[in-house]
């Protein structure tokens, strides 16, 4: 439910569910389709990441990296720790995701989603498992994610039926500064 302040700030709550793996998938990987490809963006661009992070993440209300300066966000994208990897198709970006190895014993998989224009073209699974077999390949202990009711709705069922299992879920309520001019879900505004 949101709630609309005078300080600029809409208050939309949300339930935040985190996930973890830990152990590799045993089956075999699912090739991604024809004519796709993921690069590992190694010096990813400030410009570059909020494109990819604001087309991906404006339907699913991803507001928290759109508030950080392009220095915290340079600094973020330089550490070795941190990758992100985009989904190719003809050219053109279908998507991304983002690992997180600052952990000592997980990898985190901090955003993961597809262009809209891409989203029901049979594409997202074989991006997903692409996505958690590059995570493995750091060879922690384990794979950790979260999803939350803002998101698209098949996500959590598809972490899960990627492996994931749910650890717990909370509600959270998130500051959403109204410049950002992104729309709520209607499923999480106030009726």
């Amino acid at each position: 439910m949101a709630a609309t302040l005078s300080d600029g700030i809409e208050e939309v709550a949300v339930d935040v569910t985190f996930l973890r793996m830990e152990a590799p998938p045993t089956d075999p990987p699912r090739p991604l389709p024809h004519g796709l490809r993921v690069d590992h963006a190694a010096r990813c661009s400030v410009p570059f990441y909020r494109y990819l992070y604001d087309t991906v993440g404006e339907p699913w209300l991803w507001w928290m990296r759109r508030t950080a300066s392009d220095a915290d966000l340079a600094a973020l994208l330089a550490m070795p720790a941190i990758s992100v990897h985009v989904l190719v198709r003809d050219g053109e970006p279908a998507g991304f995701y983002e690992l997180d190895r600052r952990a000592t014993h997980v990898v985190n998989l901090a955003y993961f989603g597809l262009m809209p224009w891409a989203i029901g073209g049979g594409i997202g699974r074989a991006f997903l498992r692409h996505a958690i077999d590059t995570a493995w390949a750091a060879g922690r202990a384990a794979v950790t994610v979260n999803t939350c009711t803002a998101d698209h709705p098949r996500a959590l069922p598809a972490y899960v039926a990627a492996g994931f299992q749910r650890l717990r879920t909370v509600r959270e309520t998130w500051p959403v500064p109204r410049r950002l001019g992104l729309k709520v879900p209607a499923h999480l505004a106030r009726g």
